[in-house]
This record gives C-alpha cells, sequence and structure tokens, in this order.
C-alpha cells in the first residue's frame, strides 16, 4: 500500500488591487427625472402579436392549442389592465370617441 499523497501548495496569486467604485449606482441617482409614466391604453385583441407569428405547431391540436392561448392571452391583459387600472395608469380615452373603454 502506498503512502498518503502530499498536497501541493496553492500558486501564489499575483497581488492584484481592486479598482476603486466608479460612485454610480447600481439602480442610479437620486437625480431621477420625476416625469409620470405614459398612460396604458388596453388592447383591442392582446393575442394579435402571437398570432402574426403563424399557428402553433402542435400537429392535430392547432385549433384547441389556439382556443387555450387565446384565453392565456386574455387573462394577462385583462391582469395588466386592472393592475394600470389600480395604479391610475390607464388611459380610457373620451367618453365621447368610444375608444379605449372597457367592456366586461
Amino acid at each position: 500500500m502506498s503512502g498518503p499523497r502530499r498536497r501541493k501548495a496553492p500558486a501564489a496569486r499575483p497581488n492584484t488591487r481592486r479598482r476603486p467604485a466608479t460612485g454610480r449606482d447600481f439602480w442610479g441617482t437620486d437625480e431621477a427625472e420625476e416625469d409620470a409614466p405614459p398612460a396604458i391604453r388596453p388592447p383591442e385583441d392582446p393575442a394579435a402579436m402571437i398570432k402574426s407569428l403563424g399557428p402553433p405547431p402542435i400537429p392535430g391540436y392547432e385549433t384547441v392549442a389556439e382556443h387555450y392561448f387565446d384565453a392565456v392571452y386574455d387573462k394577462a391583459a385583462a391582469l395588466a389592465v386592472a393592475l394600470a387600472a389600480a395604479n391610475g395608469l390607464l388611459d380610457l380615452g373620451d367618453a365621447d370617441d368610444g375608444e379605449g373603454q372597457i367592456h366586461g
């Protein structure tokens, strides 16, 4: 039987110094702009962009998949509109033009 193996001494690291901090905060500075974010208008068709890519590549189940995907997109859009409304960011448009009104 052989004896215990000796471990090699760790290689000496070169004496590297850390660079000084740049003084820039990761999240920005206190001089943040106080501009209000733009108002959010509910989409007419939440799935429009996804539908532009074509049918889902699920052979034999395209119609069923589109139905379920539409339900998910509608739910996500409804939650986004609710979140915008809760924060006062919802753009309902003018009452006279009929655009942007939420129809439930």
